[in-house]
């Protein structure tokens, strides 16, 4: 995943500047990928799917992939189409190709791939030009319904121009709306009948201006291939190999291109994972990710369950969420196991009001950046979050920040590239660039300082200006850029100014935007794929999470997954607030969201059981006729025994249980076995946590096994200490009394 506060095109690595060195070789690419990662990264031939967990390093895991097979010659680079959901993912996904020495890859969203084919084939297939593309469909939309005579306001207008696209991925044409709006059981804006209406007019406006939509990119494209199999076979001999991220985001018409491209081929990886499904509403289904092995019997399946973004006190947290879950997306969940040292528990805070609940937040905020600003410790304000549900929320927010004059951002808002001042800064470096050598202030100056210079002209200082407001967000753009600069020159010690400049022009094309010093805000479906290392989760009222319109169990879920894509953008610092009123002086009659309940200290846990979540691991194939089945490899975490979540800590791990769970523990079994111990250790010299650790008797004792094979599955009794001590151990179990070692009898064995 992308980290929110990296210039993630200039990937952190081993070199001496801090940056990774483009691979020497093919198998220079695998070094430093964990084993799943390597088994992706390795299968280069026939479709597979992976299964990733948030934070698992997906976008590493596929990236080698590409790089692997392009630099071990398996894949040629036009070959291969890559293909993600956003812009900004794209252009990721290009950045890290580049640095790992396979650039020439095409990564492309759905939308960007399909409209230059569209564009390219057009006069082929149909003659004459790409009608033009009609980037917001509002004011059309708006205007469908006043030929229709229905006033729509603000709200309902863009409800309805989201009814229209779902209507159009799902590929449901407008006559068809109502009866599949019902059969799908969505909470339509207006009467379906009237929706219907306003969408056929919609239709009639945009063929009689000759213009189109995004959706359309898709569908003129789809109507192409399955119409011109000369075409469809063109643009199959051009792409050989196919990687779809986010999978579980593809709708129905996506997932049709899709097919379309491939052809009767299996050269996919798909990469996706159904408890980070949120996008219902716009026609994404998880569905095509969970039955990738219907359509593909010979698909190798890796699970990748290793969170290398969070630690074990917000992955157990994470697990817990959707332990409680139902649904077929939480039967195929998977058991994050965090690869990080351990950090704080996540801190839980209900507030009077809102107000005082976004002061709370501004208040804590600041007691982490201070220690930032007085040179040392803390958490940067670019490595802060504060996440609510819907839009609305930010204004309470953006005013406790300013109060406590913290910076902040708002994503969503205005693009980084559609600013005044980068427009403006864009221009300067341009001319910088073409006049060189000219200018006496940027001659045999690295291109930091370059840009320093160039910027200077135009306000920017190495000191923010004090406070906040228009100077200080004209600042902190202009600063973003200055370590954009930074960052590129140190990927690339050779490169120029111009370099640069076509650097950035590549960015603003994608909206990949560098960093901007200050706290982000943002709702819950903004955030996803970025993380930070503290996040906020504020407003988690029930009304708000669940959301008041959440109402069928298929609703409620997505919900909870919201959730739970919030709380695994947390690296470190976790922090969920609610406010039991609306207004100061309110009456307090709000609850915390339920999916909190078991989990938050002094809440009882619902009463849905629990079903095991997956392990991690890898699954080939089926086999050819007579082989046997598939070949399963599972490495995964081990399992509460009495509540079924993944155990991430060490000495829950050797407990077979959560601390906190019920213990069923034989304590005069455990004093035994504490003074046999004991015994032991004085024989051998040795502190008595060598014969077993204290955490390891507490499991025997809780387990009480009878036999070898019992006593194995506990850990901490491997083989050399079974053969040592198991028969001591066994028979303490059975209640049998031991000789005395002292007398030479016992069990120990010296050296």
């Amino acid at each position: 995943m992308t980290a929110a506060t990296s210039s993630t095109l200039f990937p952190q690595g081993s070199t001496p500047g801090g940056y990774e060195a483009t691979p020497r070789d093919a198998d220079a690419v695998l070094d430093g990928l964990d084993p799943e990662q390597r088994e992706v990264a390795t299968s280069l031939h026939g479709a597979v799917c992976v299964l990733a967990g948030a934070g698992t390093g997906k976008t590493r895991a596929i990236t080698h992939r590409i790089a692997y097979g392009v630099r071990a010659g398996i894949l040629q680079p036009a070959s291969v189409l890559a293909v993600t959901f956003t812009n900004r993912a794209a252009g990721e996904m290009r950045g890290r190709l580049r640095q790992l020495g396979a650039g020439g890859v095409q990564a492309r969203t759905f939308h960007s791939a399909a409209l230059r084919q569209l564009q390219y084939f057009w006069p082929k297939a149909v003659g004459g030009e790409v009608p033009r593309l009609v980037e917001r469909k509002v004011q059309l939309v708006a205007e469908a319904a006043a030929r229709c005579r229905v006033r729509l306001d603000r709200n309902e207008l863009r409800d309805v121009t989201g009814e229209i696209e779902w209507s159009k991925v799902t590929q449901t044409v407008p006559e068809d709306y109502p009866a599949v709006a019902a059969k799908s059981g969505r909470e339509a804006p207006r009467d379906t009948a009237e929706i219907g209406r306003i969408y056929a007019t919609y239709e009639q406006l945009k063929r009689d201006r000759g213009v189109i939509d995004f959706e359309d990119v898709l569908l003129l494209t789809v109507g192409v291939l399955q119409e011109r199999p000369d075409i469809a076979d063109q643009v199959r001999r051009q792409y050989q190999h196919f990687v779809v991220d986010e999978y579980q985001d593809v709708s129905p018409l996506q997932q049709r291109l899709l097919e379309l491209w491939l052809g009767d081929r299996d050269s996919l990886c798909v990469v996706g994972d159904a408890s980070q499904t949120i996008y219902s509403f716009t026609g994404a289904t998880p569905d095509h990710l969970l039955n990738f092995r219907t359509r593909h019997p010979g698909a190798t399946m890796v699970k990748l369950i290793r969170d290398y973004r969070s630690t074990p006190q917000v992955v157990h947290l994470a697990n817990g969420l959707l332990s409680q879950a139902r649904g077929r997306a939480a039967e195929h969940r998977l058991e994050l196991v965090s690869q990080r040292e351990a950090g704080p528990d996540p801190a839980y805070a209900a507030y009077q009001d809102e107000p005082a609940e976004a002061e709370g937040t501004a208040r804590r905020i600041r007691e982490l950046i201070t220690p930032v600003e007085q040179g040392g410790g803390g958490v940067p304000a670019s490595q802060i979050a504060v996440l609510y549900r819907v839009n609305a929320q930010s204004e309470l927010y953006e005013q406790a920040l300013a109060d406590a004059q913290v910076p902040y951002q708002l994503r969503g808002a205005e693009r980084f590239f559609e600013r005044p001042e980068v427009r403006e800064a864009g221009l300067l470096l341009r001319g910088a660039a073409r006049g060189g050598s000219a200018d006496p202030a940027l001659a045999d100056v690295d291109i930091p300082s370059q840009v320093r210079a160039v910027l200077g002209t135009r306000g920017w200082t190495p000191e923010p200006p004090a406070g906040s407001g228009a100077v200080r967000d004209r600042w902190e753009s202009l600063a973003a850029l200055v370590r954009l600069a930074e960052d590129f020159a140190a990927s690339r010690p050779g490169a120029t100014l111009s370099d640069l400049v076509a650097e950035l022009d590549e960015r603003a094309a994608a909206q990949h935007a560098p960093t901007v010093e200050g706290v982000t805000l943002a709702s819950l479906h903004a955030a996803k794929g970025l993380e930070w290392d503290a996040v906020f989760l504020v407003g988690l009222t029930e009304g708000m999470m669940p959301i008041t319109y959440a109402k069928t169990e298929q609703q409620i879920e997505e919900e909870r997954r919201l959730l739970y894509v919030g709380v695994t953008r947390a690296r470190r610092h976790l922090t969920l607030s609610w406010a039991l009123s609306r207004a100061p002086g309110g009456r307090a009659s709000r609850r915390p969201t339920r999916f909190l309940n078991g989990l938050r200290p002094g809440s009882q846990a619902m009463g849905a059981a629990r079903t095991p979540g997956g392990s991690g691991g890898i699954e080939r194939g089926a086999a050819a006729p007579g082989g046997g089945g598939p070949v399963r490899r599972r490495r995964g975490p081990v399992h509460c025994r009495v509540c079924g979540r993944a155990l991430t800590d060490a000495g829950e791990m050797k407990l077979m249980r959560c601390e906190g769970c019920p213990s069923e523990l034989d304590e005069a079994l455990y004093e035994r076995l504490r003074d046999w111990r004991a015994e032991q250790a004085g024989l051998l010299g040795q502190p008595a946590y060598c014969v077993f650790t204290d955490k390891t008797l507490l499991a025997i004792a809780e387990a009480v096994p009878g036999t070898e094979s019992e006593l194995t599955r506990i850990s901490g009794v491997g083989r050399r200490k079974l053969d040592r001590f198991g028969a001591d151990v066994l028979a303490l179990c059975a209640g049998r009394e031991l000789p005395s070692a002292v007398d030479g009898e016992g069990g120990v064995e010296a050296g």
